[in-house]
């Protein structure tokens, strides 16, 4: 559907808070004279602006646009992987970000190298930078998709290059810590777009917010189900095991969070730091999710039906586009573009991050802090292109095709990446022959759910690639991540027992962490 375009005031909004975040770079740009400024902010930032970071990395434009589809065409069970995070991390955060801040340099993959040798280094940080292409061309795809709606019909590809080129200078230039100072202003931007979004709804609803609770409550909308313990479906139970391991394989094991703890003054400070991004996450999902309701209900009691066609994800989009007022549209649209940013610049910078640490460090281990420096700064600009360009591909492809089978292929290549991790911290007996075992396990698994689940063709000469009948992968997609990275603890655990191998080093695992707890109680 085609809208007007965007009022001049809008325009302005949305322009202006795109040359902010290019200034910000900018001014930060003089700070970036070394890899552990560029890289980590030379450790320097306080808690409450790390955690806002952390926030806003995770808060990407997707949870803008999604979040509110999801629930506006069914309940709130997409929340229920983000209601895991807390619940998981507040336990375990103590002593991986201590962890990490003693064991590693700058690269997460590093801990899995000291612990299971090189390949177990390079299959997972590969596995961060694919997934983490993926994730950057979907984010752009998306955003260019919904703001080519807004301005009335301006050509998809200069959104993505016009978006893309301001990441890359904020990124290149400005380095870590501008991207933490401008992933603070994203994140209160992304907040008061919300709280505006539901604010308006409230406004124009025949009837106000509570005729809005009425229709959710009457209809269920403010729901976690269904309930039945059933991994076929997408039910509560799916949702709760995928979030325990969404939970564990972002801050355990995703350079883009696990980078925020190094950029910390102290220990200390980045486990306050997460504590406040794991806290400030979970209300701002349900506040997104809580848009999608409230325009459900509006849409029920005001405006009757929606235009013909329009996706369940379109509608919050749709919403903006016709219903908000001068002005307060721009600042939504700017809070989704600062969602987008937020995220992707992130991304830029920890994956050159990767490729510095894991990957040019180690065939050149003699090159100067400068030199790798140079190397990080080049790599900002071509993985800022390679994300315009895979953004482009879902453009020319619709957003399926050929690229799904890529990601698809890569689900299969980087499969079990947080049973690695967990290997790691909780078991001195396991050693890399086992794990390597596991992982060859968790490939062949994946590959099978894969190919037996992935449909070719179109119309009636659709099929599955490899079709087993009755013996194929029967679950929801969710639970294929999570079994691998089942597999990958249990058959690299088991298969550990075969290979003689002296324990590994205590402070290499969670028996580190509560031997000096220990001692510091005993010495108090």
């Amino acid at each position: 559907m085609e809208y007007e375009g965007l009022h001049l005031i809008d325009t302005i909004i949305v322009v202006a808070s795109v040359l902010f975040a290019i200034g910000v770079g900018i001014y930060f740009a003089k700070k970036q004279n070394s890899t552990e400024a560029y890289f980590a902010a030379s450790g320097n930032i306080p808690a409450w602006a790390v955690g806002m970071s952390m926030f806003a990395t995770i808060i990407s434009s997707v949870t803008f646009l999604a979040y509110p589809g999801s629930s506006y065409a069914g309940n709130w069970i997409l929340l229920v992987q983000g209601m895991m995070v807390p619940l998981v991390l507040l336990g375990v955060i103590g002593f991986i970000v201590p962890l990490y801040r003693k064991v590693i340099r700058l690269s997460t993959y590093e801990y899995f190298e000291r612990r299971f040798g090189a390949f177990a280094r390079f299959y997972s940080s590969v596995a961060f930078v694919l997934e983490h292409f993926s994730k950057m061309g979907t984010i752009l795809y998306l955003l260019a998709m919904a703001m080519v709606a807004f301005t009335g019909g301006m050509d998809i590809v200069w959104i993505i290059v016009g978006v893309g080129v301001a990441v890359i200078i904020l990124t290149y230039f400005g380095g870590m810590e501008a991207i933490i100072w401008m992933d603070v202003v994203q994140g209160f931007l992304l907040i008061i777009g919300g709280l505006l979004a539901v604010g308006v709804i409230f406004y124009l609803t025949d009837g106000g917010p509570s005729a809005i609770m009425d229709i959710a409550m009457r209809d269920h909308k403010i729901d976690f189900g269904p309930y039945a313990w059933d991994f076929t479906q997408l039910t509560f139970i799916v949702m709760v095991f995928n979030g325990i391991f969404y939970a564990l394989q972002k801050y355990g094991t995703d350079q883009s969070i696990v980078q925020r703890y190094l950029t910390a003054r102290s220990d200390k400070e980045a486990k306050k730091a997460s504590y406040l991004g794991i806290l400030l996450s979970v209300p701002t999902w349900a506040l997104f999710m809580f848009v999608g309701t409230c325009l459900y209900a509006y849409y029920q009691i005001n405006a009757g039906e929606l235009p013909a066609g329009l996706k369940s994800d379109e509608v919050f989009p749709h919403f903006i586009a016709t219903e908000m007022p001068i002005g307060i549209t721009g600042l939504v649209i700017a809070a989704l573009i600062a969602g987008a940013i937020s995220s992707i610049d992130a991304d830029v910078n920890c994956i050159s991050a990767v490729v510095v640490e894991d990957y040019y460090a180690r065939f050149r281990p003699k090159a100067t802090d400068k030199q790798r420096l140079l190397v990080g700064r080049v790599s900002v600009i071509v993985v800022g292109i390679g994300a315009i360009l895979i953004a482009l591909l879902y453009v020319s492809w619709g957003g399926e095709g050929v690229l799904g089978t890529l990601f698809g292929l890569y689900a299969i290549l980087s499969a079990g990446i947080v049973g690695i991790f967990v290997l790691g911290l909780f078991s001195r007996r396991a050693n890399w022959q086992g794990l390597y075992i596991g992982i060859a396990a968790a490939i062949l698994f994946t590959a099978y759910a894969v190919l037996t689940t992935t449909k070719y063709g179109s119309g009636p000469d659709a099929g599955l690639i490899l079709d087993l009948e009755d013996w194929n992968f029967k679950h929801h997609t969710y639970m294929l991540g999570v079994y691998s990275h089942l597999i990958v603890l249990v058959v690299g655990y088991v298969a550990s027992f075969f290979f003689k191998s002296a324990p590994v080093d205590k402070e290499l695992t969670i028996y580190g962490y509560l031997e000096e707890k220990r001692k510091a109680k005993k010495n108090s």
